[in-house]
């Protein structure tokens, strides 16, 4: 905490403007709605945004358990959104990263959300848009959110860990204690 007081008034407009959002979000998937929760949406983009992630970070980053993340990633794996691959610098650590067809997600859901913003915010003056998105931001900052510009390369999120061990690696079932908690 920093000791700022908090203003419900802020609380209440942010509660306000977050239904807005969440209705937003749920909008952009669009047909992969149907295979993609939002929770597992929430995974796909910490995971484009982050990089390769230990599921314990994934959980933290996620702010759920860590058998949690275990859980969402065994579907996400089924679905060929995020592998498992063994970490480069210590080769008893499991990470979970985006595919190319997780990435594809994220980028099509964030090209119609970006559509569905502009609509919203055509509707008020350049001053009041120029408002929004210093407020976001310094939102989406107090929050730890990365801003998309400084996002790994889709590449990079691909081919951390590549080779043939790595294929093997994303089909084996993860092991029984990975999702443990401490």
């Amino acid at each position: 905490m920093t000791g700022h007081e908090v203003d419900e008034a802020a609380v209440d407009a942010v509660l306000t403007a977050s239904r807005t959002l969440v209705a937003v979000a749920t909008q952009s998937l669009g047909a992969a709605a149907d295979e993609t929760t939002i929770a597992q949406y929430r995974a796909l983009v910490v995971l484009a945004s982050r990089g390769p992630q230990r599921m314990v970070d994934l959980a933290g980053a996620l702010g759920v358990s860590p058998s949690t993340a275990g859980r969402m990633s065994d579907r996400l794996v089924r679905k060929g959104l995020i592998r498992r691959h063994r970490a480069r610098s210590d080769r008893r650590e499991v990470q979970v990263s985006i595919t190319a067809a997780g990435r594809e997600v994220v980028d099509q859901a964030t090209a119609r959300r970006r559509e569905l913003l502009a609509g919203i915010l055509s509707r008020l003056p350049a001053r009041r848009q120029a408002a929004v998105a210093a407020a976001l931001r310094a939102f989406a900052a107090a929050a730890g959110e990365v801003p998309e510009s400084k996002w790994p390369t889709a590449a990079a999120d691909v081919t951390e860990g590549g080779g043939p061990a790595v294929a093997a690696a994303n089909t084996a079932p993860a092991r029984a204690d990975a999702g443990a908690q401490p």
